[in-house]
């Protein structure tokens, strides 16, 4: 029997015993058993409904900084793995280099060993250059890899509250699922590194330790809130007895960054309402000071001018979400070297939302139309911009999302070039990457998309190629 043959036969043998992951008998045919993904039905584990064939090149895994963690394991049916790396020169059509200036045409972009090693004209070899390989992406355009800088991996972007009830009690081995769905969703869109904002049992943290796929994912764990305020969605109050900045020192949750909420939710009924800090200066500063003897930068949820004054004035890494802040705290955050996080994506969703459930959508439009104002004026202050989307919010959902947040950008007045840096450039420095730049010296990770520069962001709908550190792991022809 031939091994094409042997291999059917082992599937249609799977097909009837049932299946999950990668099979040994499979390994080295390039074909890999992987589980639809369904939504979580009337039990949190109803994850899934049956094996598909998935055809695959033969790879090897991609290589690690860090030996494997002893910790939990998302499933390889999860991940798309990559192949070797080695010398190649891809030919694009059209780069954009994530300087956010003008587009350049007709370039070659030499990789070895996973590093960018020169750029040249396409059409003029340089003299001794062999590469191995030359993908020709002379159709498409060529891009740095995105990062969404605010997430929520363990949310799904349903607006059905009792889906997300289930997520919220499903168990951790059901979570993680849902985990590599998400990545995986943002991997088919360009994105290679998600910030996640927090949940409320650290889910996606814990995921994140024994990870094995080629997103980088960075997780505050479980957010800090005060106890009677917002929060408890994402995160816990400290103890009774504990002040915020005793509590980080004495949590064993060791986090990459750290989140801290310091205001309420925006009002949907309400324009502009406001809500009070829920830690005062000297709190906030005294938890910045605590994360930062742990090796950690922090992440504020603050929206309005006073959270955003005290959390920027205490040294926060970055602002999330930042509606209705002001200009003087977008000066100050200007000054400081404070990174916003608009999250303008999320007002889109919710009056998309409230028009099809005969809601009024009136405030969430004109939240957005300032929040879009604030976005212009953070461009002419020279404010460190990050895109992220809040995904797993109510009609957020993840990777897609990005699009919209990139149109929303360039809405207010961010030029394509612009949009790329913020979620490119300005993401890999929240998250500590290296990548973000197609430059010399910089990690070969390139987002290929089909077509010309002006198709974008749509085109993200339509990656035609990913490559993380020199290796591809999306490939679609």
């Amino acid at each position: 029997m031939n091994l094409l043959a042997r291999i059917l036969n082992r599937f249609n043998r799977l097909l009837k015993n049932g299946v999950s992951g990668r099979d040994p008998a499979l390994r080295g045919s390039g074909m890999i058993i992987r589980r639809r993904r369904t939504a979580l039905s009337k039990s949190p584990r109803a994850l899934a409904d049956g094996p598909i064939l998935v055809f695959q090149h033969p790879v090897k895994p991609r290589p690690s900084a860090a030996p494997p963690s002893s910790g939990p394991q998302a499933p390889q049916s999860e991940s798309i793995s990559g192949g070797d790396r080695g010398a190649l020169a891809i030919r694009a059509g059209w780069l954009i280099d994530g300087k956010g200036g003008p587009v350049r045409q007709n370039v070659r972009i030499a990789v070895k060993d996973g590093i960018i090693a020169g750029l040249w004209d396409a059409l003029a070899e340089p003299e001794g250059s062999a590469p191995e390989a030359i993908p020709d992406f002379s159709g498409c355009t060529v891009i740095p890899g995105l990062v969404d800088s605010h997430v929520h991996l363990t949310m799904r972007g349903s607006a059905d509250e009792e889906l997300r009830k289930r997520l919220r009690a499903a168990s951790y081995e059901s979570i993680r699922r849902v985990i590599g769905d998400h990545l995986q969703d943002h991997l088919n869109h360009g994105v290679v590194a998600v910030r996640d904002g927090g949940g409320v049992r650290g889910y996606a943290l814990r995921c994140a330790r024994g990870y094995p796929g080629p997103v980088c994912v960075r997780a505050a764990g479980r957010a800090w809130h005060r106890e009677g305020r917002y929060g408890r969605l994402i995160g816990r109050p400290p103890a009774e007895g504990l002040g915020v900045a005793e509590a980080i020192r004495q949590d064993g949750e060791r986090g990459d960054h750290l989140k801290i909420v310091n205001s309420g939710l925006n009002s949907l009924t309400e324009y502009g309402k406001q809500t009070a800090p829920q830690f005062d200066l000297a709190e906030m500063s005294a938890a910045v000071k605590a994360a930062a003897e742990r090796g950690r930068s922090v992440m504020v949820h603050a929206n309005g001018a006073e959270p955003v004054r005290v959390a920027v004035a205490a040294g926060c890494r970055s602002i999330e979400h930042g509606f209705f802040m002001g200009k003087d705290n977008l000066a100050r955050m200007a000054d400081k070297g404070v990174a916003w996080v608009p999250t303008v994506v999320t007002m889109s969703a919710y009056a998309r939302i409230f028009e099809q459930t005969g809601r009024n959508p009136d405030v969430a439009r004109r939240t957005l139309d300032h929040q879009l104002d604030q976005l212009a004026i953070a461009r002419r202050l020279g404010v460190t911009v990050a895109l992220g989307t809040d995904s797993g919010s109510p009609g957020v959902e993840h990777g897609a999302a990005v699009i919209e947040e990139m149109q929303l950008f360039m809405q207010a007045g961010y030029s394509l070039p612009e949009a790329i840096l913020c979620a490119a450039v300005n993401g890999a420095r929240l998250t500590g990457g290296e990548f973000g730049l197609i430059e010399p010296g910089r990690p070969a990770t390139l987002v290929i998309v089909e077509g010309t520069p002006s198709a974008l962001p749509e085109s993200l709908k339509r990656v035609r190629a990913v490559f993380i550190d020199g290796i591809r792991h999306v490939d679609t022809g």
